[in-house]
């Protein structure tokens, strides 16, 4: 339906359902149960939206989940699909943005609160962030610690894997690895991992993912704070093609751990053809 034939059904202006789509005005329950049944919204759908109208005049939002964390963090895929930039820090690990499958499916049985039949559904969530990448119009900024890259998570085959997943995520046009080398000690990130979203129309936002629960915070002082440790780490961490140099030079130390005698032609438009010592099992 047109917005016009929708906003006489519910009995508003059409100014009025505009300005309320975008987030401008809000509306009372009984308006929203209208609105919901007018669009023939679905149940699992409607009572999302209905529980969510009691919370809208607040900024930030504290998730809380329930015996375990659900695969899919529905709301951060949203906000996702609707950014133009993203820009991550993780003092510990890779964000799942940038992660290889073998990495991906280490992580998830590493903890203690996945059980073993949801890994399958981890994984494919994952996957749904993953291919957001692909949009042109979203720019992501990536800050890894030099230590991250060292961890074997999954074993030595899976971090050669993660290692090279690396090295064809920096070809993209609309993604930027900065490495946090580890001679500079103490830095801005110290406090913890996060993920900064911007918008075309909206505020920006910043999610604080954990164990139990996820915080977002909307107040635009909280959020300036997160910018300013973006700033930070822009200043301390590599430029792009010196973190490029980083990620291959780790490359060929795995190469060269992994037994020398061999040629590993490293892949991607960034190394086509140029090999380096090391072995390669098939």
């Amino acid at each position: 339906m047109p917005a016009r034939r929708v906003a006489e059904l519910v009995g508003w202006q059409e100014a009025k359902l505009s300005d309320f789509l975008n987030g401008k005005i809000g509306c009372t329950e009984t308006e929203l149960a209208l609105l919901l049944g007018v669009c023939r919204t679905p149940v699992e759908e409607r009572d999302h939206l209905l529980d969510l109208r009691p919370a809208t005049h607040v900024k930030g939002w504290w998730q809380k989940h329930a015996s375990r964390p659900p695969a899919r963090l529905r709301t951060l895929v949203e906000n996702v699909q609707a950014a133009k930039t993203l820009t991550t820090w993780n003092p510990h690990g890779l964000p799942v943005y940038l992660q290889a499958p073998d990495y991906r499916r280490a992580a998830i049985e590493a903890s203690p609160n996945v059980p073993d039949a949801e890994t399958d559904l981890h994984l494919k969530a994952g996957r749904e962030l993953q291919d957001m990448l692909s949009r042109r119009d979203l720019q992501c900024v990536f800050y890894i610690h030099e230590q991250t890259l060292h961890l074997p998570v999954g074993g030595h085959d899976a971090h050669v894997g993660q290692m090279h997943h690396l090295l064809l995520a920096v070809v993209r046009t609309n993604a930027t690895i900065r490495i946090v080398p580890t001679s500079i000690g103490a830095h801005a990130g110290l406090s913890g991992a996060f993920t900064r979203l911007t918008f075309p129309t909206y505020e920006p936002l910043v999610f604080l993912e954990q164990e139990g629960s996820v915080l977002i915070e909307e107040q635009s002082e909280t959020v300036e704070l997160y910018q300013e440790i973006v700033r930070s780490l822009a200043s301390a961490s590599l430029n792009e093609e010196e973190s490029k140099s980083v990620l291959l030079r780790v490359c060929e130390q795995l190469a060269v751990l992994h037994g020398p005698g061999h040629s590993y032609t490293l892949p991607g438009a960034l190394a086509v053809g140029v090999p380096f010592l090391g072995s390669h099992r098939s």
